[in-house]
């Protein structure tokens, strides 16, 4: 790698090439270049070692993972990517891996390089199978290409890019009645898809027993069910996967976000064999030239393993505990004010304050005490935490250390009422 490069020089080339409103940002917030990332920490160019809890949920093993790293480089010495002409062992291993930890039924896969692309997916495979409805839910998200964001309702986002897909409908997370009503009695034309908890809704987490109450509907009214996953899968919420908490068998399961590692893109549409017909029938019906590239599948297998071994899963549980305790805990000591909820499960964790104004001067104080979060898209008074399963004592220290300077930070600015006027 050459000399790096001056902080302004960096953002005059995103002003320039990437996208003004990006330098713009950086400049207004005098936010740090990331230079590097090791396990939970993000090491900056100004000096600073920033905890990662952003990142959109890629680094739930963390960054770098040694046995990610070198499944990738074996494999970059071998092969990084594929002719798409002859089957490859790579893709044939991680296929293996990520079905045999699957919800029970999902025994195909089609790789893809993103999670909006795997949705995609989801939906041409709906449309093979003469699903021409989609049904999705108020506040989700899906992603940004042109039939992911035709089922993520979202109007500012679909607005510049109508007209989208025909025959979608949305209706509210977390009512299976609402569900029913809009599908009718005969659903055999559609498809139903639905996050297990709305990440950029905000860390929404649904009733009890709400999923299973969409898989009964699904299932008396013929409708095909896909579970958006991309955030929740592969034990960021202390299971392996959200249809795991109620015992859902989905039709279909999309995952990403930490499915290479945080070491490259890929994301997956698991689906059944009855669903995955037409794509068994005609190999060339969906196709991408990187799709199960041998690169991204070492990664996909040395990440799954990760998982399994260092037994991710469940501290994602446990440290997803400890973690809500210690933000109620702080917001109620500091700033009860202003923070309206905290709420999640396992490692997707929100704080929603009473506007979102006062969300974005808290992310800023989470930055300079030492701690990178994220805002939510689709409810801006929402921050999320999705730290990486694989933080230690030490980690956890310093992460709570950070979070309680943010939230007196934040208490200096925005007093309570009483202390204002005192």
């Amino acid at each position: 790698m050459g000399i790096m490069m001056e902080r302004s020089e960096v953002i005059d080339l995103y002003r320039r090439h990437l996208g003004e409103g990006q330098g713009r940002v950086a400049t207004i917030l005098n936010l740090p270049i990331e230079e590097s990332a090791s396990g939970a920490l993000v090491h900056c160019s100004d000096g600073r070692d920033l905890v990662n809890c952003g990142g959109y949920g890629a680094f739930f093993v963390g960054a770098g993972h040694p046995a990610v790293l070198a499944a990738v480089r074996e494999q970059l010495d071998r092969q990084a990517l594929s002719t798409r002409v002859l089957i490859n062992e790579a893709a044939a291993r991680a296929a293996a891996a990520l079905t045999r930890v699957a919800p029970p039924g999902l025994t195909k896969v089609h790789f893809s390089c993103s999670g909006a692309e795997a949705v995609e997916t989801a939906i041409k495979i709906a449309r093979a199978n003469g699903r021409r409805r989609l049904v999705s839910m108020t506040g989700g998200y899906h992603g940004k290409t042109m039939g992911a964001l035709t089922v993520t309702a979202r109007s500012v986002y679909q607005d510049p890019f109508r007209p989208l897909l025909p025959h979608v409908a949305h209706v509210p997370f977390g009512d299976a009645q609402a569900l029913a009503d809009t599908l009718g009695d005969d659903a055999s034309d559609a498809c139903v898809i639905v996050e297990p908890v709305q990440s950029e809704g905000g860390v929404v987490v649904p009733p009890d027993g709400y999923l299973k109450a969409v898989e009964s509907v699904c299932r008396e009214r013929g409708a095909m069910l896909v579970l958006d996953e991309v955030m929740t899968g592969l034990g960021r919420l202390g299971a392996w996967w959200g249809a795991d908490l109620e015992g859902v068998r989905p039709d279909a399961v999309l995952v990403g976000k930490c499915l290479s590692g945080g070491v490259v893109p890929v994301a997956a549409t698991l689906v059944s064999e009855q669903y995955f017909a037409p794509f068994d029938a005609d190999p060339y019906l969906h196709t991408s030239t990187y799709s199960a590239a041998p690169i991204a599948m070492a990664a996909v297998r040395a990440t799954v393993e990760t998982i399994e071994a260092e037994g991710l899963v469940e501290r994602a549980r446990t440290l997803g505990e400890r973690l809500v305790a210690t933000l109620r805990r702080l917001t109620d000591t500091y700033i009860p004010h202003l923070v309206a909820e905290v709420r999640g499960r396992g490692v997707l964790i929100g704080v929603e304050f009473v506007d979102g104004h006062l969300a974005a001067e808290f992310l800023m104080d989470l930055m300079d005490a030492g701690v990178i979060a994220n805002h939510s898209m689709n409810a801006l008074p929402v921050i999320r935490f999705t730290p990486p399963a694989v933080m230690g004592d030490a980690d956890e220290k310093r992460l709570g250390d950070a979070l309680e300077a943010a939230c007196a930070a934040t208490a200096q600015r925005f007093p309570r009422p009483a202390e204002a006027g005192a």
